[in-house]
């Protein structure tokens, strides 16, 4: 029961941040039709730049991690006006190509910057675990997990609460009449892959501490990403939320209880399983929204 109780406390601290890669995802998904094969490298890019903050720089870490969301949302930005605009209209396919040539062009990019080897990131957090009866739980885990579960109810009264969201969720609906009541679409959709591409990097930032930043790192992110997003139901955040977290226990309790060595696969095992029995995800509803 004490090994249990351990592996749920695990999960719920690895799941939040799982849950804003789904998230950032199931907007971009949702919103703009595009398939954004760069929201690993984003997820890398998060946890590079705590990594020059906090290590080079010597930042304070809480100040370097706000940096590094920051610039997630400006890159985001960025990659959506040069890239994504110039191909609206275009075909899905010409479309997913541009978007793995730059997911390829990053991974290289961050390869010739930092280097092959991994990076650590210091915190300022006590090495100490936090015990509470059986469970263990490093401050920085538990950190990660605060910061993580604010963002995501940051991100749900953003959609629900703010004239952004209201315009968001009109554009998932239909976009030609949400132009027509004079919403500026581009800026929508600027705003939507600058959002998603800053919660991806939140989520580098806040477990490259955690274990290391690599280059590689956001191949397996982005693999779980999508895998979210199915769990949750295309356009629902309230899925890819729960997406996360059942993942996170999906995997937590596989290696513990079977193999460690098979982490990864017990999470793609319950996809199979949703897509064979419910292939539009867990949450999905006829006439779902965005939100």
């Amino acid at each position: 029961m004490d090994q249990l109780i351990q592996h749920i406390a695990n999960a719920l601290i690895l799941g939040g941040t799982y849950a804003l890669l789904g998230i950032g995802l199931t907007l971009i998904l949702g919103i703009m039709k595009v398939v954004n094969f760069t929201h690993g490298e984003l997820y890398a890019f998060g946890g590079f730049m705590a990594y020059y903050f906090a290590a080079q720089l010597q930042w304070n870490f809480f100040v370097a991690l706000a940096f590094s969301i920051m610039l997630g949302i400006v890159l985001g930005a960025v990659i959506e006006r040069l890239l994504l605009r110039r191909m609206r209209g275009a075909d899905i396919d010409s479309t997913m190509i541009v978007m793995i040539g730059c997911w390829i062009a990053m991974q290289n990019l961050a390869l010739l910057v930092w280097g092959g080897v991994a990076k650590a990131i210091p915190t300022p957090f006590p090495s100490e675990p936090l015990v509470i009866g059986p469970v263990a739980v490093s401050w920085l885990r538990l950190f990660v997990l605060v910061v993580a579960m604010g963002l995501i109810l940051a991100t749900y009264l953003l959609m629900h609460r703010s004239p952004l969201g209201k315009a968001m969720r009109a554009t998932f609906q239909d976009r030609d009449t949400a132009s027509l009541m004079g919403i500026n679409v581009n800026a929508i959709y600027t705003a939507t892959f600058a959002l998603g591409s800053g919660l991806a990097a939140a989520a580098g930032a806040l477990l490259g501490p955690v274990f290391v930043v690599t280059t590689t790192m956001g191949n397996m992110a982005a693999l779980k990403a999508f895998a979210i997003v199915i769990l949750g139901g295309l356009g629902n955040i309230q899925g890819a939320a729960v997406g996360g977290f059942i993942l996170a226990f999906a995997e937590e309790l596989g290696s513990g209880y079977i193999s460690s060595g098979y982490r990864d696969a017990m999470g793609f095992i319950l996809i199979i399983l949703v897509l064979m029995f419910k292939p539009t995800g867990l949450f999905s509803v006829r006439g779902e929204r965005i939100g």
